[in-house]
């Protein structure tokens, strides 16, 4: 099977065109081509696949094979793939996902590759059942959270999957190991959850570690990213356009006040491309 090896700010996954591959069991190929001693490594599996909605179709599944409803760094980098890969030559296209169908805005660089591209991520879900949490408030903003013995105020979104946003003093000695995989099981989420913690900079800069649903701590988590943004404004912490600062490095988030949408915009990177026999 040919793949490619892609990431977007160090959140990488392995990229197959279903275009010409057949993939039989993706949940199962997730799990071992994402392994990093054994397979070829990754955060997850994605797969690249026509849709009668949109220009493309994504399906996404994360390291221990579940599936993701959308990941915003992994959906640029399928921009990227099906520009540089001739399989359009549009710099404005729509993908399908389990989210909804995303309109990606495409920059070329260099030898006409794709470098950035700017995302319209839709309208954040502010509901607590459309999350989904386990509350009957009208909105889930921080609101107190005991994980491990210790309360921790807590803000939810989802766009398109669930975030949990809390915000820390000093992000990078968090112990993020113990109280991500807690909060990520806690009962109030009933479909798990991806959790933020987040440090303040200024009202234009924020700093962010992520534990991922299924995938653990990643470098880089792009919905992670709109959801910290917004939880941050619903807060008072920020501004509605602003820096997230993650491991891999740095998107630019914003809520646009007119329609409702966040926008993410950031780059895309192709590693190298392969065969693995399976």
């Amino acid at each position: 099977m040919k793949f490619t090896k892609m990431h977007g700010l160090g959140n990488d996954y392995i990229y197959v065109n279903c275009f010409e591959e057949r993939v039989e069991n993706p949940e199962e190929l997730a799990k071992f081509i994402s392994d990093r001693h054994f397979g070829v490594g990754s955060d997850g599996l994605v797969l690249i696949l026509p849709s009668q909605k949109a220009d493309f179709r994504m399906r996404m599944f994360n390291s221990d094979g579940s599936e993701a409803e959308m990941c915003g760094n992994a959906i640029r980098c399928v921009g990227k793939y099906v520009y540089d890969n001739k399989m359009t030559d549009k710099k404005i296209i729509s993908i399908e996902t389990l989210a909804g169908i995303k309109v990606l805005e495409m920059t070329a660089g260099e030898n006409n590759s794709i470098s950035l591209v700017r995302v319209d991520m839709g309208e954040p879900v502010l509901n607590p059942k459309d999350i989904p949490v386990n509350s009957d408030l009208e909105r889930f903003i921080n609101q107190p959270v005991m994980v491990l013995d210790r309360e921790y105020k807590v803000t939810c979104v989802s766009m398109g999957n669930p975030h949990a946003v809390t915000y820390v003093d000093n992000v990078k000695s968090f112990p993020l190991e113990t109280v991500g995989p807690a909060m990520e099981c806690h009962p109030l989420f009933p479909r798990r959850i991806n959790a933020e913690f987040v440090e303040v900079k200024d009202r234009t800069h924020l700093k962010m570690r992520v534990w991922e649903r299924g995938a653990g701590e990643t470098l880089a988590c792009g919905t992670g990213a709109c959801a910290v943004l917004v939880a941050s404004v619903l807060n008072g912490l920020s501004e509605r356009k602003a820096e997230v600062e993650l491991l891999g490095g740095t998107l630019i988030i914003e809520w646009n006040k007119e329609n409702n949408h966040v926008y993410k915009t950031g780059p895309a990177t192709t590693v190298f491309t392969g065969i693995i026999e399976l």
